[in-house]
């Protein structure tokens, strides 16, 4: 069996870590508790929510949206991506994703088409957080 090239190696260690990563986030959308899904921001994280127009910065306004958020019931699933090491300790995830939500009756499930950037960031406790995070719909290009 021919052996991995180094940068194989990596570009597969980091496409599993981006997955293990994004699977916390979506994981931590089906607790229904915006507090827990924060944890994984950064103190000074920025955020643009895909259905809030406002820029979120910090734990307590990540939170605020996420309350509302997660009344969607939201389960992301990731379409397309790109996964780009920035250093050592902080990549950037990019790509498109699909959110099964409840419709405003809850009667439904819908699928909201998006795009999303996340930014992680490997913390001095060692942790991957969350230091940016965009997400706004797919444009129709009909």
């Amino acid at each position: 069996m021919p052996e991995t090239s180094p940068e194989i190696a990596e570009e597969l260690e980091l496409t599993e870590l981006a997955s293990q990563n994004f699977r916390r986030w979506n994981e931590s959308l089906q607790t229904h508790n915006s507090e827990e899904v924060a944890l994984l921001y950064a103190a000074e994280a920025s955020f643009l929510p895909t259905l809030d127009e406002k820029l979120r910065q910090g734990p307590a306004k990540t939170a605020q949206y996420f309350e509302h958020f997660l009344e969607k019931n939201p389960a992301g699933e990731i379409i397309e991506q790109a996964i780009q090491p920035l250093g050592p300790d902080i990549y950037l995830h990019s790509g498109l994703y699909n959110f099964e939500v409840d419709s405003a009756d809850h009667t439904k499930r819908e699928i909201v088409e998006a795009r999303f950037t996340f930014v992680w960031q490997k913390n001095g406790q060692g942790e991957w957080k969350i230091i940016h995070h965009h997400s706004s719909l797919r444009p129709n290009n009909d």
